[in-house]
């Protein structure tokens, strides 16, 4: 009898091995990227705002600029290293489910300290390290999905975990609005339930133990972790400014409590519940174009008409914000920005997936995509208070709102679902490491 026949089968394989039911494996992708977004929403909609505003009084806009501009920032630089670190794991526990526990109970205990700091600075480099722990979690679950997921179902996978991203803040803000004990009891109610999220998804997924070893990383893998050449493959860099450019018309709800409270004299006592109202109506919104463009999606094999549907209604509804003093019509535009957002999440992962050149290195690669999602964040409250001085919220609104015109613009340089390899004057193919 052959000795070979005896030997036990290659270990360092987790999309051929062990694979997570699929009844188990939604839930979880699900649970993590809620818990993730429940940690960085929430703050960044009200409790930031709140916390700044009490600490840094009539600086607090610029202060919130700094913070979320530096942690967005951080977010940038470490989401591909996150990435790589996820990819190169070795552990009986496999590669991905590690990052996910680590990285949700260093969020939940950087929450509950932030209302424990009294400077500017302070907060800076807490939510600095939030947002590099949560970059662990969050390069581990995208991996994880393109490591168990067959393409064919990626658009409503995809969706589902939209539905998670938007279903966070919206709990988020409901837990502000009812937590008892002042502004340290919203912190630890959040964190509470990011961490109860992360650790479910980590109960619930499975994977191969891996063993095999990778080459060490040196200078030139950490350098080559931040790139990915847009000439070599051409798909990949369209879809990467696609998502860049509609993420900055998404990234205008940064400034919200500020807008509501400047442009509309709301006071900080009434700010939580019109935040409520404002984010129980986005999120109705994007729970039900989720749900029907990912469904849809898969059904007529095409996602670039929901990239620009996206795009397109996210322009218009800042368009709206821009020039409105009438506090329905930004209800009006609220509502489509949440038609936005739920259409273009039931897409954007699927669309990443599919031009991904080489899923061993999925992690590393969909963290590049992530830095695209993730370079909004720093810039757009970087620039906001230039072009607040310079135009008001007019002119921040039309300016992003141009972005996500753009965005659905470059999205018709994509080859379309079963083109892939087709060639043209108009669609740049995807190719392969």
């Amino acid at each position: 009898m052959p000795t070979e026949s005896l030997a036990p089968p290659p270990v360092d394989a987790p999309r051929d091995d062990v694979k997570t039911p699929l009844r188990r494996f939604v839930p979880a992708v699900m649970l993590s990227q809620f818990g993730v977004y429940v940690a960085l929403t929430t703050p960044i909609q009200l409790l930031l705002a709140l916390h700044l505003d009490a600490i840094a009084g009539d600086g607090a806009t610029t202060a919130f600029g700094i913070v979320v501009g530096a942690g967005g920032l951080i977010a940038i630089v470490f989401s591909p290293v996150a990435g790589r670190i996820s990819d190169r794991t070795r552990t009986r526990l496999g590669r991905r489910r590690p990052w996910i526990l680590t990285g949700t109970l260093l969020t939940a205990l950087a929450l509950v300290i932030m209302p424990n700091t009294t400077e500017v600075w302070q907060v800076v480099l807490l939510w600095c390290g939030v947002a590099v722990v949560t970059n662990l979690q969050g390069a581990a679950h995208s991996a994880v999905i393109a490591d168990q997921v067959d393409e064919g179902r990626t658009g409503g996978v995809s969706g589902l975990v939209g539905l998670a991203t938007a279903l966070g803040p919206l709990l988020g803000v409901v837990l502000a609005n009812a937590s008892p004990g002042g502004r340290a009891g919203q912190w630890v109610a959040i964190a509470l339930v990011a961490v109860l999220a992360g650790i479910l998804a980590f109960l619930l997924l499975r994977e191969t133990p891996t063993h095999a070893p990778k080459p060490p990383l040196n200078l030139r893998t950490m350098a080559l972790t931040f790139w990915l050449d847009p000439r070599k493959h051409p798909a990949f860099g369209w879809a990467w400014l696609v998502r860049l450019l509609i993420g900055c018309a998404y990234a205008s709800v940064a400034f919200s409590a500020f807008y509501l409270m400047e442009r509309f004299d709301i006071s900080k006592e009434e700010l939580t519940g019109v935040t409520l109202r404002l984010v129980v109506l986005s999120i109705a919104c994007v729970i039900v174009s989720t749900v029907v463009a990912g469904y849809l999606s898969d059904l007529v094999r095409r996602q670039k008409p929901f990239v620009v549907f996206a795009g397109v209604t996210a322009a218009v509804s800042l368009a709206m914000m821009a020039w409105t003093s009438d506090m329905s019509v930004v209800y009006v535009a609220v509502a489509g920005m949440g038609l936005s957002t739920g259409t273009f999440l039931s897409v954007d992962f699927a669309l990443s997936v599919r031009v991904l050149p080489d899923k061993d290195d999925a992690a590393k690669d969909l963290a590049i995509f992530n830095v695209a999602g993730k370079l909004p964040e720093s810039l757009v409250p970087f620039m906001g208070p230039a072009l607040l001085a310079l135009g008001g919220y007019t002119a921040l609104f039309l300016f992003l709102g141009a972005a996500g015109l753009l965005g659905a613009l470059a999205c018709f340089r994509l080859p379309e679902v079963g083109r892939e390899h087709e060639t043209s004057r108009w669609s740049a193919p995807i190719t392969r490491r």
